[in-house]
């Protein structure tokens, strides 16, 4: 009966660093598409800001970190080996306490994190020149695509440098109101209008923003919390499995 249950801790901890390998795959990916994703809002921050590329690199590296240790911890338990099964345990350890300190300092260091990206937003709708820039073309497409203009409201435009050293009524294209009559303008730039009363959208990104950093937040926070439990199942079989080697070992010592 000892052996048949080491047998099923031993294919259940297989099972669980095969699924711990996926999660770490997982991560992995998407530090990839933070890091080269140039048609969505973190395009805008990780051309502004250094955070955003050096969050990605964290990503990858845990995610590769952990289908490394998924590999190990495959290979330690169908083999039974005590080493290999002790530094998997380690390792675990060390990743799941990195893993809820970062999870502990991004929550206490939200405000600046806002902050910080409310800086960015507004810093690049001020200098603005309507060039075909990086970050310049993700926040038209950003307006575009979420119908809203400007980080608060079409007002933070009204600080941009080139529309107010213009003598004439310029709006950001991309912040047209398809909804109202007139023709379209182009897809991106500044673009002049007769009357006083722009053909924007009154609606500021901010809203659409935070919204679509909560629904990628949980995705997120569901993998990294998956991925925590798969760990804590992990270190407990590793040890189970490992004092059975130990045991069994010892009973193979001939007494004498």
């Amino acid at each position: 009966m000892g052996k048949g249950c080491i047998a099923v801790t031993k294919y259940f901890l297989f099972l669980f660093n095969l699924l711990f390998f996926i999660f770490g795959a997982v991560i992995m990916g998407f530090g990839l598409w933070v890091l080269f994703d140039n048609q969505s809002f973190i395009a805008v921050l990780q051309e502004s800001s250094n955070t955003v590329k050096v969050a990605s690199y964290i990503l990858i590296s845990v995610g590769s970190l952990s289908m490394a240790m998924g590999f190990f911890g495959c290979i330690g338990a169908i083999y039974e080996i005590r080493c290999l099964l002790g530094l998997y345990f380690t390792c675990l350890l060390l990743i799941l306490i990195a893993q809820v300190t970062a999870g502990v300092l991004i929550y206490f260091q939200r405000d600046r994190l806002k902050y910080e990206m409310s800086s960015i937003i507004k810093g690049m709708i001020i200098n603005y020149t309507g060039q075909n820039r990086t970050t310049e073309h993700t926040w038209d497409y950003i307006q575009r695509s979420m119908k809203c203009c400007g980080w608060n409201g079409p007002g933070n435009w009204s600080d941009n440098l080139v529309i107010k050293n213009s003598s004439q009524s310029l709006y950001s294209c991309s912040c047209r109101n398809l909804s109202l009559p007139g023709t379209d303008p182009k897809e991106m730039g500044l673009c002049e209008h007769l009357s006083s009363d722009l053909p924007v959208y009154q609606t500021g990104c901010i809203t659409s923003v935070e919204k679509w950093l909560l629904e990628n937040c949980g995705v997120i926070l569901g993998i990294c919390v998956a991925v925590a439990l798969v760990e804590l199942l992990g270190m407990i079989l590793s040890m189970c499995l490992c004092k059975s080697v130990v045991q069994e070992d010892y009973t193979k010592v001939p007494k004498y």
